[in-house]
């Protein structure tokens, strides 16, 4: 995955070959895997890569949550290598870890991520301000998405806490994109919740939104692909249980036929939005 062109670039290039930003999320939690599968790594790592080959020719990028592995300790992790090794070479890699802590721990972070396991993107958390950030940018042409607005039921409580007359989420959203413009530091935010979608877009403008939340939590798909885009990089609508709802015997063709629907869902939607 060293070899591969700049990530940015071969997004866009996906995003217009396949005229949607579909995102294919990978969460492979043990108590949802197809009832044919074990409840053990072995078994998360045959759903994911099911899920890989037989959804990710539809998709633009492909989100991988580190959790689902990391909880099986070296194993785990040993299947998430193998996994992220496979990766069809022109897609975008965004591993889902969250990740935020003090600039040499950071830096530990990054070279995890991104110089081990050789993502095009990771979610961090950006409370811990510009130094949690800045060892991931080290790495050329890497991007982050920040966690700005997420779409589980308690984030306002924290996300939508009033900072000088505006919540805080859009204090971040705002922060972000004056302080990193060239694109390689998006936002994420859930479609869950419209309004607040499009109101950030208008505070930051530049930045792509990776927009989860459409899919098994019913949120906005036009609003999501109406938002996702920035002026300085693409944006990705993702979807990951919309995806492998299946738990039955045709699960992997289940999964390629829902891919597929989704991605011309997302087509037939954007083509009716204002250029």
């Amino acid at each position: 995955m060293t070899d591969r062109p700049d990530p940015l670039d071969r997004l866009r290039a996906r995003v217009a070959r396949l005229g949607a930003p579909f995102c294919l999320g990978i969460d492979p939690h043990p108590d949802t895997l197809p009832d044919e599968l074990p409840r053990d790594v072995a078994g998360v790592e045959r759903f994911a890569r099911g899920l890989l080959e037989a959804a990710a020719e539809h998709a633009v990028a492909v989100k991988v949550n580190v959790a689902f592995f990391e909880a099986f300790g070296s194993s785990g992790w040993a299947a998430l290598e193998r996994l992220v090794a496979d990766l069809p070479a022109d897609h975008f890699l965004v591993l889902d870890a969250k990740r935020g802590d003090i600039g040499s721990t950071a830096e530990r972070y990054a070279a995890s991520l991104f110089g081990q396991l050789g993502a095009d993107a990771v979610t961090l958390s950006p409370y811990l301000g510009e130094d949690s950030v800045e060892p991931f940018l080290a790495y050329p042409g890497r991007v982050v998405y920040l966690v700005v607005r997420t779409s589980n039921p308690s984030a306002g409580r924290l996300q939508d806490l009033p900072v000088g007359g505006a919540p805080l989420h859009e204090r971040v959203a705002s922060w972000a994109s004056s302080t990193w413009t060239d694109g390689r530091v998006g936002l994420v935010v859930g479609a869950t919740a419209p309004d607040e979608l499009a109101r950030l877009r208008r505070i930051a403008p530049g930045p792509g939104f990776l927009v989860p939340g459409v899919g098994a939590q019913e949120g906005d798909l036009v609003a999501a692909l109406a938002h996702c885009h920035g002026t300085a990089a693409p944006g990705l609508v993702s979807i990951s249980r919309g995806v492998a709802a299946t738990r039955g015997d045709g699960w992997r063709s289940a999964a390629a036929e829902s891919a597929q629907a989704w991605l011309g869902r997302m087509q037939e939607a954007g083509a009716t939005l204002p250029a």
